[in-house]
């Protein structure tokens, strides 16, 4: 078997970036990191880097669409496909593509494409996003409040149904019982917060059931108030879990990310996009929910303003934070590799360049621009 040596780069290893190292891939995996003197050129395939960063891949949580696809609209293994490649040109080589609140029959659509698009080896694919429909209707945002359901036994049964890869669930701890989440849990499905009303204390008891994180802090929740600490109150003040922020600088106040970064341990919170169809299209607007949404200078609104998502990709938001929040360039980059992974159980095989990692890794120039990306050892580059 071939073996793959990556040199000549700057490489995120534990301690931070290090010249002087070369990766090297075999079978899709990372099977050594060695010193670039160590390397043996007649037995191996080497790839000069010629001085870019190399990072673990990005991995994004919250994709409802991309290259002018939105997910909803075509639940199918092609659009997975479509989506996952137009967000590869940003770095993202791990996406969990995501349903926003819609029917059953159109969950179970997506359910199986993502299953099948994770057997048929589709790049990047680690499993689905449902981000509803348990959701609040006082904390809609751009979901169809008509869509809005506890589910019986089941369709928590067909909510859990995904064979491959991970299922992440947004659910408003307001509106679904303890019972219910007991038992998503139970199926071994991570379970969010988010669109929700819910008090401190309701949010407190959903930790306390094993409620993982929530989703795109700040958005969609009760704010954070001196008497009444909200979903956001509880999100920072709890130490565990894990906290999605979009950084492009319409969701959410640098200040306000600057505090939750100050308020959770280190590796709670991470980057996603939230990204709709025009990540990666030349088309601005698309349909949601019957209106148009359209991107104007990086801002994604339906005609009354209310968000509709992002345009944001993975790449943009790691150079945002850096820029934006100070952040270390080598944090920033944990931020959307490192940590995702960690947050949906796969942390011990992704994001990360180690021995035994998966070899899913992106080259940065110095603007931090993408220039090659591999997924499972297999490379694209970009001019």
């Amino acid at each position: 078997m071939t073996t793959t040596t990556l040199v000549n780069a700057k490489v995120l290893f534990e301690d931070g970036f290090r010249d002087g190292l070369a990766v090297l891939i075999q079978g899709g995996r990372i099977i050594d990191v060695v010193a670039e003197g160590d390397v043996d050129g007649r037995e191996q395939q080497v790839h000069d880097l010629r001085g870019r960063i190399l990072v673990p891949g990005f991995i994004d949580t919250q994709v409802n669409g991309g290259g002018g696809v939105l997910f909803n609209d075509e639940p199918t293994v092609a659009a997975v496909r479509r989506i996952a490649q137009a967000h590869r040109r940003f770095g993202t080589t791990g996406m969990l593509p995501t349903l926003i609140s819609d029917d059953a029959e159109v969950m179970r659509r997506a359910i199986a494409a993502v299953d099948a698009a994770i057997e048929q080896h589709v790049p990047g694919v680690l499993g689905i996003h449902l981000e509803g429909p348990y959701l609040a209707p006082a904390r809609k945002g751009v979901h169809d409040a008509s869509k809005f359901r506890v589910p019986d036994a089941d369709e928590i049964a067909m909510a859990a149904s995904l064979r491959n890869g991970k299922t992440l669930l947004t659910l408003a701890p307001d509106r679904v019982p303890a019972e219910v989440i007991r038992e998503f849990i139970a199926r071994g499905v991570i379970v969010a917060a988010g669109h929700t009303a819910a008090s401190y204390d309701e949010t407190r008891a959903a930790l306390d059931l094993g409620v993982h994180g929530f989703t795109h802090l700040y958005n969609a929740m009760t704010p954070l108030n001196g008497r009444e600490p909200g979903v956001v109150g509880a999100a920072l003040d709890d130490r565990e879990s894990w906290c999605g922020v979009i950084v492009d600088g319409h969701h959410v106040h640098v200040a306000s990310l600057r505090v939750a970064l100050d308020a959770k341990p280190r590796g709670k919170i991470i980057l996603v996009t939230d990204a709709m169809p025009p990540v990666g299209s030349d088309n601005p607007s698309f349909r949601i929910n019957g209106e148009i949404a359209t991107a104007r200078d990086g801002l994604l609104t339906v005609p009354d303003g209310t968000l509709a998502g992002s345009v944001l990709d993975m790449a943009q938001a790691v150079r945002n934070t850096f820029v934006w929040l100070d952040v270390p360039l080598d944090e920033a980059v944990r931020m959307a590799s490192t940590y995702p992974a960690e947050f949906i159980g796969l942390g011990a095989t992704h994001g990360r360049i180690a021995p035994g990692y998966a070899a899913d890794l992106v080259a940065l120039d110095d603007q931090l621009q993408v220039r090659a990306t591999w997924i499972g050892g297999s490379v694209e580059e970009y001019a």
